[in-house]
């Protein structure tokens, strides 16, 4: 825990733990909003390529459900910095928002 609060530089156990709460919301809300949208294109689990496309959808929805999620708790430039952070280092590049 002490190693994860210096690598994200969180000096307070709260802000740590509101920080895991997002993540832990995000995590299960974009999972269970995926089966809906999935359903919405009549792709049935029946297929071999349901379980590809339900993650394709999960990935964007994670993403704007995190920082906007996080902006609700109050931290917003905690998580658009996450987020920058990890599409950076999978090659995509992201508009400045100021």
């Amino acid at each position: 825990m002490k190693k994860l609060k210096e690598r994200w530089g969180i000096e307070t156990n709260g802000r740590f733990l509101i920080i895991l709460v997002v993540f832990a919301i995000t995590g299960t809300l974009s999972a269970k909003l995926a089966k809906p949208l999935v359903e919405y294109i009549n792709l049935s689990p029946d297929y071999w390529f349901y379980w590809p496309i339900r993650l394709l959808i999960i990935f964007p929805v994670y993403k704007v459900m995190l920082i906007c999620i996080g902006w609700v708790f109050g931290e917003f430039t905690f998580f658009y910095n996450f987020v920058k952070k990890m599409l950076r280092s999978m090659g995509l590049k992201i508009i400045k928002v100021e």
